[in-house]
């Protein structure tokens, strides 16, 4: 078994006006079996697709959209599953220009108003139904474009989050997100060396009141152990309204 690559002293940037914080970044894989939606707020799974062309929207929308909610469906037992955008990014080189780039500060992408704000806007005629029970907004992340060798993805555990930490993007912002405080007990965790067979779900919102996580921060890093020919990290990250 390959020993844990815990990473010491890594820089992450809050959003508390100080500079980077100097974190432990720890080896998710030997935990990979406990990790719950529920819980931490992040598991890795194993998950094939079809997709030839992650490039073309339309190729993500026919295949991929309809991969990721069989996949959410399957791992949270969801009633129903609503895959509604993505992203491509891609860290460096000719088409980063043309495609967005990691996100190098640690946020969660929907908020209390942001969530059912796509509720309303994708689901407009049921939005009133469906937001009275409890839902969650659920970020599907994955290589693809070989190992994650460059710009990582770390994720904090949601059960060292706290309300105090959630700093929602001031006014004006077109799609509000929570940014956050710094806060020593933050628990942060990656998974070394990922690669296109595996995906990695992200609880960024959940309506329910108690008993599960509601928000969970990540952000792209600098790995200290990248090797200085890696290969540019190309990922693509679908974000799905689950309803139960």
């Amino acid at each position: 078994m390959t020993a844990p690559r815990h990473l010491r002293g890594v820089a992450l940037n809050y959003a508390d006006g100080a500079a980077p914080h100097a974190v432990t970044i720890r080896d998710a894989r030997p935990l990979t079996a406990r990790l719950s939606l529920d819980r931490q707020g992040f598991e890795l799974r194993p998950h094939a697709t079809h997709v030839t062309h992650f490039d073309d929207p339309a190729e993500v929308r026919a295949v991929y959209y309809p991969e990721v909610e069989d996949l959410l469906r399957a791992v949270t037992g969801a009633r129903r599953a609503v895959a509604f955008e993505h992203d491509v990014r891609l860290s460096r080189g000719a088409r980063a220009a043309t495609v967005r780039r990691p996100v190098p500060v640690v946020h969660d992408d929907y908020t209390r108003v942001s969530a059912p704000g796509r509720v309303r806007l994708y689901l407009a005629d049921e939005a009133a139904t469906l937001l009275a029970r409890r839902y969650a907004v659920i970020n599907v992340w994955r290589s693809i474009a070989g190992v994650v060798r460059e710009s990582p993805l770390a994720v904090c555990d949601a059960e060292t989050l706290a309300p105090a930490d959630l700093r929602p993007t001031s006014e004006g912002v077109k799609h509000e997100v929570y940014l956050f405080r710094f806060r020593s007990r933050h628990r942060w965790y990656y998974f070394p060396a990922m690669d296109p067979g595996e995906a990695l779900l992200l609880k960024c919102f959940d309506a329910a009141p108690e008993g599960a996580a509601r928000f969970t921060a990540h952000t792209a890093f600098d790995d200290p152990l990248t090797p200085p020919d890696a290969p540019p990290r190309a990922s693509i990250e679908v974000r799905a309204l689950v309803f139960f």
